[in-house]
C-alpha cells in the first residue's frame, strides 16, 4: 500500500512544481499540501474503506482548485491550466469513479459527482457520468429529467434530450412528470427553431438548405406527446398540468385550444376541470378594440364582472356535479377573492355576499365539510354576524357532534356574544365527546375562566381536568396548570401545585424546568429546593437527558449556597444512568465546560 501511495504522490509532483514555479504557492505551502495529500491517499487506499474518507478527499481537492482559481485572479496569471487544474480534475474524477463503484446505491454521491463535473469537467465527461448514473438508477424518474434538461439547456442537444426521455418512458410508462417535462422540452425545441428561423430571415440569409418543417415549428411533436400521454394517464390534474405548460408558449395557441377542449370533453365529472374552467374567466383579457378601464372604479367594476362570470361557471358546476369536492372548489375560490385587497367598498361587499351565498347553499344541501364550517363561522365572527354565527355553529355541531373543533367554534361564538351559557356549554361538550379528545376544550375552558372567573373557579377547572385527562395528553395540562399557578399566585402557589402533582405521572422535562426557573427568579433562591427539583426530574428523565445532569452540576458550581464537592458524585451518577449517545454527549459537554473554567 505504501508503494501505491508513494506513486500517487509522485504523480502530483509536476503540478505542485508548476504551482510553486509560477508563484501561486510557497514552498512551505507545497510541503503542507503533500503532507495532507499523503494522509488522504492513505485513507482511501486502506482495506476498510469509508465513504466519508472519499468525500473528505474530494472536498480537499475542490477547496484546492478554488484556492488556485482565486490566486490566479489575484496575480493575473492564466497559463498552465492543462498541467495544473486539469490534472487535479482528472484525479478527483478517478476518486469519484471508485466511490460510485463502491457505493452504487448512494444517489447523493452520484449527484455530488454531477455537480463537480458541471463546474470543473467537460460536457462530454459529464454526459458519461449521467450515462453511468442512469444505468444504475434507472428507477428514478427525477434523474432522467435532470440528465435530459442538462442535454437540452446546457449542451443544447435536443436530440440527446429526446432520446433520454424516450428511454426513461420505457422504464416509467406511467410517470406524469416525465411526460410533462418531455412535452415542455419539445415546445422549447420548437420555440428555439422558430427564433433561429426569424434571426436568419432578419439577416436575409438563405434558409433553404436548413430544415424548418412547419409542423415542427407549430409544436406537432409536443402534440403527439400530449395525445399519447392522455391516453395513458387519464386524469384531469395531469391534463391541466400539460395545459399550464402549453400556455407558457405563445406560438402554441392551437394546441392550447385543443387541450382545453379535450379537458372539458374528457373530464366533465372531475371538480378540477370545472375549477380550472371557472378560474380561466379571470384571465380572459379585453378584446383589442375595447377600451381599457382607466379609473380605479372602472377597474373594480371590470374585476367584479370577471368574478361574476367565474361564479356563473361554478353555479353550473355545482348543478352538474353536486358533490362536496365541487362545493369546496367553489367556496375556496370565493374565500380567495374575498381575501384580495381592494379600495372599492362595493367590490368588497359583493365578494362577501357571494361567499356567504355559496356557504349557505352548500349547507342547505349538506355538502359542506367540517373544516369549511370552521371557516364560515370565522368569517361571520370577523364581520360581527353573531346571530348567524350561532345558528351555523349549532347546525355544525348537529352534523359533527364528536368534533372538538366544532365545540371550540361554539365556545368562540358564545364568548364573542358575551353569552352567560359558556360553563354549561363545556359540560354539554364533555358529555358528547370522548375523554381522550377533550384536552383542547379543557385548556380553552381554563383560559376563558382565568379572564372571567375567580381564581378558585379556575383552579377547580384545572383540578377537574387533571382527573379527566390521562396519559400523554395530561403532560400539557400539568404545564399549563403550573404556569397559571405562578401567574396568579406567585411562587408559593406554584410550589403548592407542583407538590400536588409530583406523583401524577407522566411528566415532561419542561414541567420540572418551569419550577426550577420559578425558583431561580426568587430573591432568596434556595439551593435545597433546586436540588429537590433536579433530583425529582432526574428520577424521571436521568437516563436520557444529558442537559439535566449538566445543569445540575452548573447549579452546584454557580449558586452561592452550592456545594462544588458534590459535582464529582453527580458526574459518576450521570455516567451510570445515561445510556448510549446521551452518555457520549454528556462526557463531551462536561469536558467542554471544564475546559472553559480552566
Amino acid at each position: 500500500m505504501a508503494e501505491i501511495i508513494q506513486e500517487r504522490i509522485e504523480d502530483r509532483l509536476p503540478e505542485l512544481e508548476q504551482l510553486e514555479r509560477i508563484g501561486l504557492f510557497s514552498h512551505a505551502e507545497i510541503k503542507a499540501i503533500i503532507k495532507k495529500a499523503s494522509d488522504l491517499e492513505y485513507r482511501i487506499q486502506r482495506r476498510a474503506l469509508s465513504k466519508e474518507d472519499f468525500i473528505n478527499y474530494v472536498q480537499y481537492e475542490i477547496n484546492l482548485l478554488e484556492l488556485i482559481q482565486r490566486r490566479r485572479i489575484r496575480i493575473g496569471y492564466s497559463f498552465k491550466k492543462d498541467e495544473i487544474e486539469e490534472s487535479i480534475v482528472h484525479r478527483v474524477q478517478g476518486v469519484f469513479r471508485r466511490a460510485s463503484a463502491k457505493w452504487k446505491d448512494d444517489v447523493q454521491l452520484w449527484l455530488s459527482y454531477v455537480v463537480f463535473c458541471k463546474k470543473w469537467a467537460t460536457k462530454a465527461q459529464l454526459s458519461k457520468v449521467f450515462s453511468a448514473m442512469l444505468a444504475i438508477h434507472s428507477n428514478k424518474p427525477a434523474l432522467w429529467i435532470m440528465a435530459a434538461k442538462w442535454e437540452m439547456e446546457d449542451r443544447l442537444s435536443s436530440e440527446s434530450a429526446r432520446q433520454l426521455f424516450l428511454r426513461a418512458l420505457r422504464f416509467h410508462p406511467q410517470c406524469p412528470k416525465l411526460y410533462q417535462e418531455y412535452f415542455r422540452m419539445e415546445l422549447m425545441h420548437a420555440e428555439k427553431l422558430r427564433k433561429e428561423k426569424q434571426e436568419f430571415e432578419k439577416a436575409k440569409m438563405d434558409v433553404g438548405t436548413l430544415e424548418y418543417p412547419e409542423e415542427i415549428l407549430m409544436g406537432e411533436l409536443a402534440r403527439i406527446i400530449y395525445k399519447n400521454s392522455v391516453n395513458i394517464i387519464k386524469s384531469a390534474e395531469f391534463h391541466v398540468s400539460l395545459l399550464s405548460v402549453a400556455q407558457l408558449f405563445d406560438f402554441a395557441k392551437d394546441l392550447q385550444r385543443e387541450i382545453y377542449d379535450d379537458l372539458q370533453a374528457l373530464h366533465t365529472d372531475d371538480p378540477l376541470t370545472w375549477d380550472y374552467v371557472a378560474r380561466r374567466e379571470l384571465e380572459i383579457q379585453s378584446q383589442p378594440g375595447e377600451e381599457q378601464p382607466a379609473t380605479k372604479q372602472a377597474r373594480a367594476m371590470e374585476v367584479d364582472r370577471k368574478e361574476e362570470r367565474c361564479c356563473a361557471v361554478y353555479e353550473e358546476a355545482v348543478k352538474t356535479l353536486p358533490t362536496e369536492a365541487m362545493w369546496k372548489c367553489y367556496i375556496n375560490f370565493c374565500l380567495e377573492r374575498s381575501a384580495k385587497k381592494t379600495s372599492s367598498q362595493s367590490l368588497r361587499g359583493k365578494r362577501l355576499e357571494r361567499t356567504m351565498t355559496a356557504f349557505r347553499k352548500a349547507h342547505e344541501l349538506r355538502l359542506l365539510p367540517e373544516f369549511l364550517y370552521k371557516q364560515w363561522i370565522e368569517l361571520l365572527l370577523h364581520h360581527d354576524f353573531l346571530k348567524e354565527a350561532l345558528q351555523v355553529v349549532v347546525a355544525g355541531i348537529e352534523l359533527f357532534r364528536d368534533s372538538v373543533m366544532m365545540w371550540q367554534m361554539k365556545l368562540q361564538v358564545l364568548i364573542k356574544s358575551k353569552s352567560p351559557d359558556i360553563a354549561k356549554l363545556f359540560e354539554e361538550a364533555f358529555v358528547s365527546l370522548k375523554p381522550q379528545v377533550c384536552l383542547p376544550l379543557w385548556i380553552s375552558w381554563a383560559e376563558w375562566s382565568e379572564g372571567a372567573n375567580s381564581q378558585e373557579d379556575t383552579e377547580a377547572i384545572y383540578k377537574k381536568a387533571i382527573l379527566a385527562v390521562t396519559g400523554a395528553d395530561s403532560v400539557t395540562l400539568k404545564e399549563k396548570y403550573l404556569d397559571w399557578a405562578y401567574r396568579s399566585g406567585g411562587y408559593k402557589k406554584a410550589r403548592t401545585v407542583f407538590k400536588s402533582l409530583q406523583e401524577s405521572r407522566p411528566f415532561s422535562v419542561n414541567f420540572f424546568r418551569k419550577i426550577i426557573e420559578f425558583e431561580k427568579e426568587q430573591e432568596s433562591c434556595k439551593m435545597a429546593n433546586l436540588r429537590e427539583y433536579y433530583e425529582r426530574a432526574l428520577r424521571e428523565f436521568g437516563s436520557g437527558d444529558s442537559d439535566l445532569w449538566m445543569d445540575y452540576i452548573k447549579e452546584e458550581l454557580n449558586h452561592p449556597l452550592g456545594r462544588p464537592e458534590n459535582c464529582g458524585q453527580i458526574y459518576w451518577r450521570a455516567m451510570k444512568m445515561l445510556q448510549g449517545e446521551s452518555a457520549e454527549e454528556f462526557v463531551t459537554k462536561h469536558a467542554m465546560h471544564q475546559a472553559g473554567h480552566l
